[in-house]
């Protein structure tokens, strides 16, 4: 009888209402093959899979199918850890903006990938995630500016998420050896 009750208000809990969250907004549009490269990841909020990340960057290149091949890389746990390599693929579900995608890294499953800011110079990025549990502040560099950093917080922070989970991804200067995707 314990476990029937421990049970119910477990499902209780999960029945609470938590407060709704902005819509979140994609770019208005993105130039694809301006978009495919390398962007260094500066911040995220971590999926357990690159938690303890450091030189994390993340490869895109354009398939004449439509497809986005990527390599996602980083060292585990130190800046000279063990190279971790993750290969999803990309698709775009939203082709009028090009700006929310799928990523698959096992079929038939698809996260989802919003490009919720892009400069105007295609230099700095944010992915954001409709559900707010995961987010990534990416750059062309390396580094940038503690300025630069604050305004991308403070841009992530607008869209809704829990701040206090936002880790910045130590890089160094220069990257480590990758593989082409």
């Amino acid at each position: 009888m314990k476990h029937i009750v421990y049970l119910l208000l477990a499902l209780l809990a999960g029945c609470q209402s938590t407060p709704p969250k902005p819509p979140l907004q994609p770019v208005a549009s993105v130039d694809l093959p301006r978009y495919m490269g390398d962007w260094y990841v500066i911040a995220h909020i971590p999926t357990f899979l690159e938690k303890g990340a450091y030189n994390a960057v993340e490869s895109y290149r354009l398939r004449s199918d439509g497809t986005i091949i990527t390599t996602f890389t980083f060292n585990q746990d130190a800046p000279d850890g063990p190279l971790k390599t993750y290969r999803p693929k990309g698709h775009v579900r939203n082709t009028r903006s090009n700006a929310e995608w799928g990523m698959q890294f096992v079929w038939p499953l698809q996260a989802d990938y919003v490009i919720a800011y892009l400069d105007p110079q295609y230099q700095q990025t944010i992915i954001a995630r409709k559900q707010r549990d995961y987010v990534w502040i990416m750059s062309r560099t390396p580094r940038i500016s503690a300025a630069e950093y604050d305004a991308l917080s403070e841009r992530v922070r607008a869209m809704g998420y829990d701040m206090s989970l936002l880790r910045r991804v130590p890089q160094q200067t220069q990257p480590p050896p990758r593989s082409t995707p």
